[in-house]
């Protein structure tokens, strides 16, 4: 497995550990955790876009900007 050869000593150590207080190889133990990334991949979605302001939020924001020269 490409990402069981990545991995540094000491990460290995710990995720055998893991693998081993779950009953599993540390092989089934990588395949679960790829899986489960995989899976929470798929299900996180983007978040949709801002909704527009309101048109009283919009008179409101305009009428706290300061008043434009009118050129003369």
């Amino acid at each position: 497995m490409a990402e069981e050869r990545s991995l540094a000593a000491g990460q290995r150590a710990y995720e055998e550990k893991r693998a081993a207080k779950a009953g599993m190889t540390l092989e089934q133990w990588l395949r679960g955790k790829q899986r489960q990334q995989a899976q929470l991949a798929e299900v996180r979605k983007p978040a949709p876009p801002p909704k527009k302001k309101g048109l009283i939020t919009r008179l409101i924001d305009r009428a706290h900007q300061p008043l434009k020269p009118t050129g003369k």
